[in-house]
């Protein structure tokens, strides 16, 4: 490939990485400025600056308290699935990748499918009514819990691959049944891709509005995701108000993202090079 040839190239994949963040940044920008508008302004769902900085939405969308409740439960719901899902995934993982038997193979391959296979709602719903978890805190943390633990131990297992099997050995050696291996030396070890692992369950929760809304039943257990619903009428909505909840709702987890994404992107590419 000659030199100009290489920089149209790039010139191509610059534009098209542009175009890409703009796709991401033109609805950001959209619920950043129609949160400062009035209810008329922002029901014309433009991307121009407001007339008037309306700063009392903020303050309406917290005046009630149903956004408190919200955090309270999101929270809630997050740390019970991060502590089930990094437990099980992790040893999962550690049995997997170190056994290397046909049975962990198959495994392995069956925890991947649940990377592709959707989620039915209706069947869920049944089993959690069966179980007798349905609208419960409960029933939630598990729910998000199988759908994370998939992607969890490919995860785990890639960043295992790049621990030496000697210190496996030399534990061993020293008297350690697997349980403590596990516990006192490969867990401490895990500890960068626990935290991407952490960070990608506490986002993928927390910004899920789906499985709460048809999930859970009683208002009052609601996420803060399914707070936007409290400003949708039948005949009429508050947008201004939907847009500043919605921005309320995604800075924490915007915030948290920024401050640790480097983070993630090492746990991400720690498996990358070993197979």
């Amino acid at each position: 490939m000659s030199i100009r040839n290489l920089k149209w190239s790039r010139v191509g994949v610059e534009a098209l990485l542009f175009v890409l963040a703009l796709v991401v940044i033109i609805p950001f920008l959209m619920i950043v400025v129609n949160s400062l508008k009035d209810v008329t302004e922002a029901g014309r769902f433009k991307l121009t600056l407001p007339t008037t900085l309306n700063l009392d939405n903020f303050q309406a969308v917290f005046a009630d308290g149903k956004i408190w409740r919200g955090y309270m439960n999101s929270a809630l719901i997050s740390v019970g699935a991060l502590v089930i899902t990094n437990l099980f995934a992790s040893m999962a993982s550690f049995s997997i990748q170190r056994n290397g038997s046909r049975l962990t193979h198959f495994l392995y391959y069956f925890f991947i499918v649940g990377l592709v296979m959707p989620v039915s709602l209706i069947p869920t719903i049944k089993l959690m009514m069966g179980l007798g978890i349905h609208n419960s805190y409960q029933g939630m943390i598990l729910y998000y819990s199988s759908v994370l633990l998939p992607f969890t131990i490919f995860l785990m297992t890639g960043y295992l691959k790049t621990v030496p099997r000697e210190l496996d050995d030399s534990g061993i050696i020293d008297g350690c049944g697997p349980l403590r291996l596990f516990f006192k030396i490969m867990l401490p070890l895990m500890q960068p891709v626990m935290v991407t692992a952490s960070l990608l369950t506490i986002i993928s929760v927390w910004n899920d509005f789906m499985g709460p809304f048809y999930l859970l039943t009683d208002g009052a257990k609601w996420t803060v995701t399914v707070s936007v619903y409290n400003y949708v009428g039948k005949y009429s909505s508050d947008w201004n108000l939907i847009f500043a909840d919605i921005l309320v709702v995604i800075m924490p987890i915007l915030v948290l993202y920024f401050m640790l994404q480097e983070y993630i992107v090492e746990g991400m590419t720690a498996g990358a090079l070993k197979g």
